[in-house]
């Protein structure tokens, strides 16, 4: 299993959190072996899949070289059970304090769900590795994003909810260091079809949306 260091270098070097939010185990495992193969050796398995932390397990033996986290983490309890089951990172839709200590008492990255600057600093003292603000499409995208960021430039953002081909871009541009993408990713009629073209098509596509980003970002900096 990686270590916290390594799993926040995987997530920061690819800049994309795919999250797995499926039906089955099946399809579970399916999409993380899709999305890896593909260029992108990250997964969320939320915990609203069917036996999650089966999957979770066995996804991390099979996989080593494959950061697998565990999403929709709502207790403490359910951060222990994840945490066991090998996951590489733990993330909430929302800021519950003492899932963000324990995980972080683990040696296991911590990516609480926030929304406004209380909860950046709350999350931030309970020694948070990245904070996610969650649904940032529906409070202003991109734009709330550069505004949160602002006071917090030590504080890494992943921005989700809202995420899709036409505003990755612009959520990096604002100051994400990454982004959680679930079905524009992985479309449910792709995974029910089994359809891995699909699925690698998109991949490379936020891939390079990414990468370009990113690189108009630096050169941005260097005109300053």
């Amino acid at each position: 299993m990686m270590d916290k260091d390594a799993v926040r270098s995987q997530i920061e070097r690819i800049g994309i959190i795919p999250a797995v939010r499926v039906s089955t185990a099946a399809d579970a495992r399916f999409a993380a072996e899709t999305v890896s193969v593909a260029g992108i050796p990250i997964v969320e398995i939320t915990m609203t899949v069917p036996g999650a932390l089966a999957v979770i397990a066995d996804l991390v033996s099979a996989m080593p070289d494959l950061v697998v986290g565990a999403g929709t983490v709502l207790d403490v309890e359910t951060a222990r059970q994840c945490v066991e089951a090998g996951a590489g990172f733990v993330t909430s839709p929302g800021l519950d304090v003492g899932v963000v200590e324990y995980t972080a008492k683990q040696g296991v990255l911590a990516l609480p769900g926030v929304l406004t600057p209380t909860d950046v600093m709350a999350a931030r003292n309970a020694h948070a590795d990245f904070v996610k603000v969650f649904p940032c499409g529906a409070v202003g995208g991109p734009a709330y994003v550069r505004a949160l960021s602002a006071p917090f430039p030590h504080v890494r953002i992943v921005a989700a909810g809202g995420v899709n081909q036409q505003t990755a871009a612009e959520f990096i541009a604002a100051g994400a260091a990454a982004v959680g993408v679930g079905a524009e990713l992985i479309p449910r009629k792709a995974i029910h079809a089994r359809d891995r073209r699909w699925i690698t098509e998109l991949a490379h596509r936020f891939l390079n949306i990414v990468e370009e980003a990113r690189g108009a970002a630096r050169e941005d900096d260097h005109r300053r």
